[in-house]
């Protein structure tokens, strides 16, 4: 078969994939309209929902029928690649609508609103508190959805194979159990027994229905935002951010751990190693919060001690939620913020950032190259490390995966700190809310606002899409896009 001809019976697989995802994303689109029960005044809104939803069905089913192949092909992790990065940005431009339309949003602050949530980002551009319920809905609704990569997984879960390569592509490589299908499924019960028991928990704490529910998507999503301004500091309640803290803590872990956990391994789950960095991150950073930061900015010893525990979490799971404002801290802890931010959550799991069993394997080649300095040269030095319910011994190959993806994004994270210092920004502000942009977290010093300049708000949302999705992944993707166009014009003699 000529070359041409097979790339473009394969193409005609991804795009017919991708036909399918958009379907399922416009069927997402119309969840919002649920609060029309409670709330029939909004009805004016409804067509902000309908009308994007409408065109990004009728664009699904075009790509899907009209490119849907008998050929049963298995993608590769690259094609796989090409799916997630088309339909992520499709569908992103088409969930900006309903902003427009129903708020007057200027699209490009639209985008950046539809990215952050998608991305599970929580930085906003948006009055909360001139929104109407529909659209706040709305946004907790693609974090929902982008934090488990709903749209991916139930694909997935429906063309069997591909959904590998999708997967792999997401950055989500472990499956829960060997077949794709059962796998989806698995991974959609969790997260729903998730969001059910935080809206439960949340009611018990005293939040009304409608807040207990966007917060409830928005912690186990890791996605952070709020019907609120002030965050889940508009309640200070104990009882409240008890019950966030463990959402929060819930959807930084990897799916196969959050597994390992459901079924009772507690043994498995205890030896992982970003359950063992978490654990040593959470305690130092808490403990040098409180000493050094919020006990003198918060005379009283619970309020000082909650600050610490729930900032230095919400920040490493990549949550975005937060109780207080910035403005008064002092550098330590805005540093100590921004470190958190920059390791992230789990791999595998909603969070962002550069991942904490990238930040593990990186303190484990440190104690092994120490090692090997101790032992004969003659001796093999046995490099094993816990990887869910695995013990797998790490090669040359993944560390080098692993220090190109590390210099990758801090080069990216470093060029995005100098767009925002060239916008006007101090340079602590810059480091700050860019490292909440591209470790997908939504902690924000006032940088992210409406008024912000194009060029900090278009660095920041493409910041959010990098640090989704794989960097690596998005590049060879487009990479592959554009080798793959210039092979299928070449016209084989």
């Amino acid at each position: 078969m000529r070359e041409n001809e097979y790339l473009k019976q394969r193409y005609a697989v991804i795009i017919s994939s991708v036909g399918m995802i958009l379907c399922l994303a416009s069927a997402v689109m119309l969840t919002p309209l649920l609060t029309l029960t409670s709330h029939p005044e909004e009805i004016d809104q409804a067509l902000a929902f309908g009308l994007p939803s409408f065109f990004l069905f009728i664009l699904g089913v075009v790509c899907w029928l009209a490119f849907r192949s008998q050929h049963n092909f298995t993608l590769t992790v690259q094609e796989g690649g090409i799916i997630v990065l088309v339909s992520w940005i499709v569908v992103i431009l088409f969930s900006a609508w309903p902003f427009t339309l129903a708020l007057r949003l200027p699209y490009s602050r639209a985008v950046f609103e539809s990215v952050s949530g998608w991305t599970t980002t929580g930085l906003s551009v948006l009055d909360v508190t001139s929104a109407g319920n529909m659209i706040l809905l709305w946004r907790s609704i693609i974090q929902l959805a982008g934090g488990a990569g709903l749209a991916i997984i139930m694909m997935s879960a429906i063309i069997g194979p591909v959904g590998i390569s999708i997967s792999n592509a997401e950055g989500r490589s472990d499956q829960l159990v060997p077949h794709v299908r059962q796998s989806a499924r698995l991974v959609l019960i969790i997260y729903a027994s998730y969001a059910l028991a935080g809206i439960i928990a949340y009611r018990i704490a005293g939040m009304s229905l409608f807040d207990a529910v966007n917060h409830s998507f928005a912690a186990v999503s890791t996605g952070g935002f709020s019907t609120r301004a002030e965050s889940i500091g508009y309640w200070n309640s104990t009882a409240i951010e008890a019950v966030t803290l463990p959402l929060m803590l819930l959807g930084n872990l990897s799916f196969v751990t959050a597994w390992l956990l459901w079924r009772g391994k507690l043994r498995m789950v205890a030896r992982n190693g970003e359950v063992r960095l978490v654990v040593v991150l959470i305690s130092l950073s808490a403990m040098a919060m409180f000493l050094l930061t919020s006990q003198a900015l918060y005379p009283q010893f619970g309020k000082s001690i909650r600050v610490a525990i729930f900032e230095t979490v919400t920040a490493l799971t990549t949550t975005g939620f937060s109780t207080v404002s910035y403005g008064n801290w002092n550098a330590f802890g805005l540093f100590l913020l921004i470190i958190l931010m920059l390791i992230g959550g789990g791999t595998c799991s909603t969070a962002g950032g550069i991942k904490q069993f990238r930040i593990y394997l990186l303190w484990k080649m440190v104690l092994w190259e120490i090692k090997r300095f101790l032992i004969p040269r003659t001796a093999v030095l046995e490099r094993p490390i816990w990887e869910g319910n695995r013990r797998v011994f790490v090669e040359d190959a993944r560390i080098r995966q692993v220090m190109v993806f590390i210099f990758l994004y801090l080069v990216i994270y470093v060029l995005g700190v100098m767009i925002l210092c060239a916008c006007g920004f101090s340079l602590v502000d810059s480091l700050f809310e860019f490292a909440s942009a591209i470790g997908t977290v939504g902690l924000s010093v006032g940088v992210t606002s409406p008024q912000m300049p194009d060029a900090a708000l278009w660095s920041e949302t493409i910041a959010m899409f990098l640090g989704r999705l794989e960097l690596i992944v998005v590049i060879v993707s487009l990479l592959k896009i554009g080798g793959d166009s210039r092979r299928m014009l070449v016209r084989t003699p």
